[in-house]
Parts: structure tokens; sequence; C-alpha cells
């Protein structure tokens, strides 16, 4: 078989080099200056810096309300991408069922992905909100409750944790919805000869054939509840009450937008950053072991 060839070494970086420089004007150059800018202390907009070393990081990990920090972002993660998996999956199976106005229900299903979060944040608020909320209209008729969700730490967080997954349910259902109805059927037809009812079929052979886009969705959903929450905990609840929901983004925002310590800013950027990349680097020692591709 002919290959192509480049007449000249330079030639392939002279077609990369469109590419390389917007990495290195957007991606690598803001990496290293938010690398350099955590090794200071930085006064109000940037009139002076002091080099202070690590001292930021050893001041976050001595700060007891980061540590509370880490600890409500691991829960609200955790939550989010088990709960958010679960529901999708679940949903995913029974809108896969052949039945008339199938295509209509899956959109429907779909569409609050096509939100953006602030708006999403905003519904949740409208809907829950002590003051004029309709869940605690109704609830005030029927059972003569009026609880503050917003205003109470357990019920705040819980509704941080719910209206997200409802806001990243449709992008989880359209990947599981496109692996199902891509299922090798021939494999699922020979477990049913075999006698093997619904749900074993279902955890013994549909669960392992889903598990490419199971452990990709893992991964996207991990990066979503770390970072692309912000605007509905904003909107909502603004990391109360009590710092509750102040998960490590948005307390990393408040530090550089309204405390306007930069140089600590920094520093949560990048520990919040290599947080991610080492819970990528696990799932991929651990649950990627459990993948199996090559069965749909």
């Amino acid at each position: 078989m002919h290959q192509a060839r480049f007449k000249g070494r330079l030639f392939p970086f002279l077609l990369l080099a469109p590419t390389l420089a917007i990495l290195v004007v957007f991606l690598y150059y803001p990496v290293f200056q938010t690398f350099r800018l955590s090794l200071y202390r930085v006064a109000f907009l940037g009139l002076r810096k002091t080099f202070v070393g690590f001292a930021n990081f050893s001041d976050l990990f001595h700060n007891p309300d980061y540590i509370h920090s880490i600890v409500v972002t691991l829960i609200v993660t955790t939550a989010v991408v088990i709960g958010g998996l679960g529901i999708s999956l679940a949903i995913s199976v029974l809108a896969n069922q052949k039945i008339r106005g199938a295509r209509l229900y899956r959109l429907l299903l779909i569409w609050p992905y096509a939100i953006s979060p602030a708006i999403a944040g905003i519904v949740w608020l409208f809907l829950f909100s002590p003051g004029y909320g309709i869940v605690n209209y109704l609830l005030s008729l029927t059972l003569h409750i009026a609880p503050n969700w917003l205003g109470d730490p357990f019920l705040a967080v819980f509704i941080i944790i719910v209206a997200s997954i409802w806001k990243n349910l449709g992008y989880n259902i359209a990947f599981y919805l496109a692996a199902l109805q891509n299922l090798n059927t021939d494999v699922l037809e020979a477990a049913l000869i075999d006698g093997a009812n619904y749900w074993r079929r279902f955890w013994s052979v549909t669960f392992p054939l889903l598990s490419p886009i199971t452990f990709f969705l893992l991964i996207t959903n991990i990066t979503y509840a770390f970072f692309d929450i912000f605007p509905i905990v904003d909107v909502m609840t603004k990391g109360g009450p009590f710092n509750a929901t102040n998960i490590l983004i948005y307390n990393l925002y408040r530090e550089g937008f309204e405390y306007y310590r930069t140089g600590s800013a920094a520093a949560q950027s990048l520990i919040l950053f290599l947080g991610v990349v080492v819970l990528t680097l696990i799932q991929f020692r651990t649950s990627g072991r459990h993948v199996h591709y090559g069965g749909a």
C-alpha cells in the first residue's frame, strides 16, 4: 500500500502551527500563569505581589472552611454521579421499550440538558423557594408543612444534588439510549433461550455490554459534578446556608472575585485540577479493568 509522505520535515509542524498556537495561548500559558500566581500573595487588583512559595497551599489545608468544602464536594459528587447514572440507566431502559410515541418520550427526557445550568438553577429556585415556591404551596395545602428547603443545611445540599442530577439526566440518557439500541441482540436472545429471567439478563448480559458507555459517563459526570454545577449553586444557595453547599469551585470563585485573594484562588484551582486528574486516573486503574469492549 502506498503511504503518503510529507516532502519536508517542517511541513507537518506548519500544519499543526495554528492548533499549537491556540493551545499555547489559551491553555498552556494560563496554566503556567496560574501555577506562578499560586506562589504569591497578591494585593487588591494585583497592585502588589509578595512571593510566599507554597504558603498558599499550606494555609488552605490548615483552613477548616476549605476542608469542609472538600468534604461537601466529595459528598455532592458521589451523590450526583451514582444517583445520576443509576436513574439515567433505569429511565433509558424504560424509554428503550417499543411503545407508541417512544420517540416523543425520548425527546422530552433529553431536553433538560439543552437549557443552561443557570436557568436550571432558577427553575429549581422557583420550585423550592420557601416564600413563593410551588412545592411549599402544595405541601402547605396537603400536609400543612412548609420546609425551609434552602435555609436548612441538609435540605439545601439535598436540593442541589437533585437539581444537578436532573440537569444532567438528558446527557446520560442520550448515551445510554444509543448504547441500548446498538447492543448485540444475539447475546440477549441466547440468554433468553437459556432461560435467564429479565433481571438475570440485565445484570449478566446487558449491563456488562454497557460498561464502555458507563465508564465514559462516569468520567464525564465526575467532571460535571466538580465544575459545571457552579451556576446551580450560585443561583440557588450561593454556598449557604452556613457554607453547607460551598463546593470547591464556588469557594474558588469567592476567593478570587469576592475577596480578591487571587493567590489563594490560583492555588485552589490547581488543587481542584489535580484532584480531578487523580480521580480520573483512579477510575482508569480500577473501573477501567471491568470495561468490556467489542460486545456491542
